[in-house]
């Protein structure tokens, strides 16, 4: 049986009396104690897990005030605080035992642009993409690039001093940072900006007694130690100090700016809320060559001649990454730019980009083109061959595959996957290939695999060794070739952390800055912070305040994770592989993945937020001696002991319900199973913790409505207007409403689809008489799969389908209507879910030996035929296939010549993706096009997220209001931006249904729109 869980992590006293207080104060931003949200802050993108006592989220400036001169009060002395932004560090940065200041749920905001200027105000909670969103328009963009824009925050930027591709010319953080404003330890408000050095002597921060002595102590400790910090300090485009030492005063010693200490400081003096930034005019031509090499050294030892050609971006990339980007769904998107060499094998690509001026741009392309033209001839350097790529849109797309290279590492097959920890060393560019291959001669020394990518052309290579944190021997490696990298980039003239800050690895820093700047940076952490209460145990603790409480061995996560039995690990797969990478927190609206994330702000309510949450749970099961693949196997209390346990439900402590909680705010859309880059399945994991839970607590009617619809629509169609009546009249839709929870049932088709095709040739099916067929003539039949909702629901576009599967020169057979199970899936039913596909896939291989193409017309059951029926019955499934209708109407437009020619006057329509179908099948959308220009018309596609609906999601009155809010995202934006509401397709029926409901009108599918065409 599911016993009650508890977590027995309980606040400690003097959190619990400092949160209460600050409860009763003027505090207007929220306070998260539950176990679910400190989970989720207890990690980040690294191998570490601290668990925080509790999660803060700041309504704005004034709230994060009021959270530090609280916390003044010398009873709460011992209360410690972490800013986190985007929770992207890999190397636990933002991580704490004491409070999370969540700044990115509220203080997100671009305040202020200055195009005149070139400037912008922002808040830290600001996402590096949607700043760029916003400069746009003005023509430009904030230039510090990192593979995590889409997530990152600017006041994690700030705090790391990032930077990325590009930062030979664009710099780092730091280097745009014009003003910050940020609280100090007791509530003070510290606005910081450069300084003419006679006015430090004038109390430059009026009274704020601490920010004057701060800027007074930094100011002579830098000027007295200049000497031995211009001899310290490597010569590196990367060189991350945490303290920035160097920058504080300009080279002529007139000019002072703090700004300089808090960038790069990592939240252990102030808690940053806002920062003026310095923009970059967006360059006007941008142009990328793709070079392609026969190893990776030699794409290593080509790079500095690609410096010299005065190149804008170096990247460069192994073949594990490319190898893993292959079979990922953003190959699709730049397989033609970075084609295969016949008779060659590419194990290292470099990728160049020009930006700038029209002219300027072009000039250099052309000399890097005669370059690589006289080394192929010559066959120097490995190269193999190269592309150049000039349209924006591919180029970003190659980009987006770079990015998405950290989290595909995460995809190793194996219990050992590339880790974040060494992973930022920076050298200086020149001695960068000898260096990686001694790098990796040390990594071989200890039989380990691992990726590489990285921007060569400052010196920085991203190197993540396989291991599993699972196993306390390679937990106990990860110390060792930490300390063997420290001392390797050391002999380099390098240093361990160039780009993504220190974080645990603050140990090192000693060997780095030698005993008197070590010294320097502890003063001025205590001058900051002197009772170590901001981000503790990160970079430097006060003078005399003993070593760093947090370093390379630190508690992670593997630590937790081995406590699960290898047997349940391997039952929860998508459970366990989550690498923390957190591509599901990308802001973009316009992004499928994760609606209920985007809709709630919640990072509860997101794939990793999910995952981490049943990793907790596998552990406290395991904890209590429980069998989880026994418990999945055994039968359900009685209906009274579950009552009874449903009705205790508020009076006793269940970490299940947390986790309920969770996952019942997932729409099932799937997104996350191919968006992620480690394919976490969130919904496959959903349907299993749904099955073992509902054998503890009772079911909600709607769940006994959904799963068995499928059972119960072909009775109801029999008498479809009794039926409509029955469930359309205003008081049955107020009883179902009240008592079961569910909103805006469809009605039954009237005519039904049996009665739109009596006498049609297309029923009556029969399968002796269909394998009588000769097999030459088999090819010209078309077996249409019913699915529940278009057939009972939209009959009229199932009609319509046939009748265009006739004016094509085919045979349309309406197969019998057999359960798919999917709604039975997404509600944990999941020993009537195998039933039913076994009962159907038995079904659909014997027609499937009739050698006729079967074909489906909704995206959600057609996929669920080829993924949950695969994970459910396994070699059972059999082999059988249904096609998508594009998938169909492809291989029949490509095998038929006269396509129609498409013209200016052409009809125009706009195609909105089933997000589960653009997901898992990113190809559609040109599917699609190509259809039906073939056809003499043109499609356009949209980027959308979910419309809100995803199945029966949206008519669950829990869910309304969060379904209406996903479709005013990007669904209602897009479609007012078209002309017609006659040229909006949709392919998934819920999306239909959504648009029908929200929007005032019925959307075509694009069958619909081909057949009036062909008429």
């Amino acid at each position: 049986m599911l016993p009650l869980l508890s977590h027995k992590q309980t606040l400690e006293p003097i959190y619990l009396e400092y949160l209460d207080a600050l409860e009763q104060s003027e505090f207007e931003g929220e306070i998260d104690k539950r176990y679910s949200a400190r989970l989720i802050q207890a990690t980040d993108n690294s191998v570490y897990q601290f668990l925080p006592q509790a999660v803060i989220y700041p309504l704005h400036q004034q709230d994060v005030e009021l959270v530090l001169s609280l916390a003044a009060q010398a009873k709460y002395k011992q209360v410690t605080f972490s800013a986190r932004g985007g929770g992207t560090g890999t190397n636990g940065q933002s991580l704490t035992h004491g409070l999370i200041l969540d700044v990115s749920r509220h203080l997100n905001q671009v305040l202020e642009i200055n195009a005149e200027e070139g400037w912008a105000r922002v808040q830290a909670g600001v996402v590096k993409d949607a700043l760029n969103d916003a400069l746009r328009p003005h023509g430009f963009f904030f230039s510090p690039d990192l593979s995590t824009s889409n997530r990152a925050t600017i006041g994690g930027m700030v705090n790391t001093d990032a930077s990325g591709a590009g930062s030979l010319v664009y710099g780092k953080t730091s280097d745009h940072v014009l003003g910050i404003t940020s609280v100090l330890i007791d509530g003070s408000v510290l606005s910081t900006t450069p300084l003419d050095h006679t006015s430090l002597e004038q109390h430059p921060f009026g009274d704020n007694q601490l920010a004057n002595t701060i800027a007074s102590n930094i100011a002579q400790l830098c000027r007295a130690k200049r000497d031995t910090i211009i001899e310290r300090f490597p010569k590196l485009n990367r060189f991350l100090t945490g303290y920035d030492l160097k920058h504080v005063w300009n080279d002529e010693l007139t000019q002072f700016d703090l700004s300089r200490i808090l960038a790069g400081s990592e939240g252990t003096l102030a808690v940053i809320t806002e920062t003026k930034l310095n923009l970059t005019p967006l360059p006007k031509t941008r142009i990328m060559v793709n070079i392609k090499y026969d190893s990776f050294e030699s794409a290593l030892r080509h790079a500095p001649s690609l410096v010299q050609a005065n190149a804008t971006v170096v990247e460069t990339v192994d073949s594990k990454v490319l190898n893993l980007a292959r079979e990922d769904i953003i190959w699709h998107s730049v397989a033609e730019h970075i084609k295969a060499v016949p008779n060659k094998i590419i194990e290292g690509l470099n990728m160049v980009e020009f930006a700038g001026d029209d002219d300027e741009v072009k000039h250099k392309v052309a000399q890097l083109e005669a370059m690589l033209t006289e080394q192929l001839a010559q066959q120097q350097f490995g190269l193999v061959g190269f592309q150049v790529i000039e349209n924006r849109a591919d180029i970003d797309s190659i980009y987006a595959m770079r990015k998405k290279a950290v989290g595909l590492l995460g995809a190793t097959k194996g219990s050992r996957k590339p880790l974040a920890f060494a992973e930022d060393t920076a050298v200086p560019p020149e001695n960068l290939a000898d260096y990686i291959m001694e790098f990796r001669a040390l990594l071989d020394s200890h039989q380990l695999q691992y990726g590489m990518f990285g921007h060569v052309d400052a010196g920085v290579l991203h190197v993540r060794p396989a291991l599993d944190m699972c196993d306390q021997a390679d937990e106990k490696l990860l110390k060792v070739i930490s300390d063997q990298v420290a001392a390797l980039t050391l002999k380099y003239g390098g240093l361990m952390w160039g780009e993504h800050g220190k974080g645990v690895r603050g140990e090192y820093a000693p060997a780095v800055f030698g005993d008197e700047l070590y010294g320097a940076l502890e003063q001025i952490k205590g001058w900051f912070d002197p009772d170590n209460r901001l981000n503790p145990g990160k970079l430097v603790a006060p003078p005399q305040s003993g070593p760093l409480m947090y370093n390379v061995d630190s508690a992670k996560r593997g630590s937790f994770d081995r406590q699960i039995p290898i047997q349940t690990r391997n039952a929860f797969p998508d459970v366990m592989n989550c690498n923390g990478n957190g591509l599901c927190f990308n802001y973009s609206s316009y992004s499928p993945m994760c609606p209920s994330f985007k809709a709630t702000g919640d990072r509860v309510q997101s794939p990793k937020g999910r995952a981490g949450l049943m990793r907790e749970w596998l552990r406290l099961l395991e904890a209590e001696g429980v069998d989880v693949d026994a418990l999945a196997k055994s039968k359900s209390l009685g209906w009274m002991q579950r009552t009874q346990n449903t009705l205790n439900n508020q009076r006793d402590y269940d970490y299940s319900h947390e986790v309920m909680e969770s996952l019942k705010g997932c729409l099932a859309c799937k997104a996350c199973s191919s968006q992620c880059p480690v394919k976490v399945d969130v919904p496959k994991f959903r349907a299993q913790f749904f099955n073992i839970y509902y054998k503890r607590y009772l079911r909600p009617v709607k769940d006994y409505l959904v799963a068995g619809i499928e059972d119960s629509l072909p009775l109801m169609a029999t008498m479809p207007k009794v039926t409509n009546f029955a469930s359309q009249n205003p008081l049955s839709q107020w009883v179902i409403k009240k008592a079961i929870g569910y909103v805006d049932a469809p009605k039954l088709s009237v005519p039904t689809l049996k009665q739109r095709l009596d006498g049609h040739a297309s029923r009556g099916y029969d399968l002796d008489a269909l394998s009588a067929i000769p097999e030459a003539e088999r090819s010209q039949y078309v077996l249409v799969v019913q699915d529940p909702f278009n057939s009972f629901y939209d009959a009229g576009l199932v009609y319509r389908f046939i009748q265009l599967i006739e004016k094509l020169g085919f045979k349309p057979v309406l197969l019998p209507f057999k359960p798919n199970g999917k709604p039975t899936h997404i509600k944990g039913f999941l020993d009537k879910f195998a039933k039913t596909a076994q009962d159907s896939a038995d079904f659909l291989n014997r027609v499937y030996g009739l050698g006729m193409p079967m074909v489906g017309l909704d995206p959600a059951l057609v996929l669920c035929y080829r993924d949950e029926y695969k994970e459910a019955l396994g070699q059972r499934r059999g082999p059988f296939e249904v096609k998508l209708a594009n998938e169909w109407l492809m291989s029949v437009v490509s095998s038929r010549d006269g396509a129609a020619k498409v013209t200016e006057q052409a009809p125009q329509f706009t195609w909105f993706s089933h997000c589960t179908e653009s997901t898992a099948k990113p190809n559609t959308a040109n599917e699609w096009k190509a259809i039906f220009s073939h056809f003499g018309a043109k499609l356009n596609s949209v980027n959308l997220g979910c419309c809100g609906m995803a199945g029966t999601y949206g008519h669950e009155l829990d869910n309304l209001e969060r379904s209406e809010q996903l479709f005013e995202m990007s669904w209602q934006p897009s479609i007012d931006k078209i002309a017609e509401n006659s040229q909006v397709l949709v392919s998934g029926y819920s999306c239909r249904s959504q648009v029908k409901r929200f929007a005032g009108f019925k959307p075509q599918h694009p069958i619909e729109a081909l057949l009036k065409l062909i008429n």
